[in-house]
């Protein structure tokens, strides 16, 4: 039996599968809790293990080769990182960095790719969520040329706030430079001009938000876009009704903590 915070259903995509395609992964299944700043893989490593959040966040970074680096994705519980893996790339294009503390369940980059290439419901997934995270690139590529940098805030404070599903947020100045692809001191004025509005309290690394309808307003249409077409796209990888993802029931696996 699992902690709740810990049982693999949390992830949307698993919950989602027939249960033979799920009992494909279960056995192979790991779990473990991460804190925020762990790297799982970087630009061009081998993809090792296939990540499934059940809570907090990672972010998805291209990364020049000086080292500066930006965020191109998020993914929460509702999605996977690594998951073409099951489809044969061996290599992953971007960084891989927990942005808040996480649990997750993990499989072999091997076994997933031996259950996907016993189950279409594993390969479909596999495809409609590859097409969420391009869908988010593009959207956010957009959004660093266009947007100016506080709306470019709100968005990823709203994004962030989501992912963790809570209006209070741990984020620091330094990871919000890096994400947001601007010098530290642009992030200082930022918060503070956002907090004089209301919307947000910044204190040492700490975000509540404190009016959403208003942050909304300040934010650029990019994060109602965002969310609008990753929920087009997920639709088939829906869970079924009935399905209580707080506390579904536990399948039996593996459980791992390192």
């Amino acid at each position: 039996m699992h902690a709740p915070s810990l049982d693999p259903l949390r992830n949307h995509l698993l919950a989602a599968l027939p249960e033979p395609d799920f009992a494909l992964v279960a056995t192979h299944l790991a779990t473990a809790s991460m804190p925020a700043g762990k790297i799982l893989n970087e630009a061009d490593d081998s993809m090792q293990q296939v990540y499934f959040p059940l809570k907090g966040m990672l972010s998805l970074l291209a990364v020049l080769k000086n080292g500066k680096a930006i965020e191109t994705a998020t993914v929460g519980r509702e999605g996977v990182v690594n998951a073409m893996a099951g489809l044969g790339l061996r290599t992953s294009g971007v960084r891989v960095v927990v942005q808040l503390p996480l649990d997750v369940a993990m499989i072999s980059a091997p076994h997933f790719a031996a259950a996907a290439a016993r189950s279409d419901g594993i390969r479909n997934m596999c495809v409609h969520y590859n097409e969420v995270l391009l869908t988010q690139a593009r959207v956010t590529a957009l959004c660093n040329a266009i947007h100016p940098v506080d709306e470019r805030f709100c968005r990823w404070l709203l994004q962030s706030s989501d992912r963790a599903e809570s209006s209070t947020v741990h984020l620091t100045q330094e990871l919000l430079s890096e994400m947001l692809g601007v010098r530290r001191t642009s992030i200082t004025q930022v918060a503070q001009k956002i907090q004089d509005t209301g919307a947000i309290a910044y204190s040492r690394g700490i975000i509540e938000i404190l009016n959403r309808p208003l942050l909304m307003k300040l934010c650029c249409e990019c994060y109602q876009t965002l969310s609008d077409r990753t929920a087009a796209l997920a639709e088939p990888l829906r869970p079924p009704l009935g399905i209580d993802l707080d506390c579904p029931a536990a399948p039996t696996i593996h459980s791992n903590a390192q």
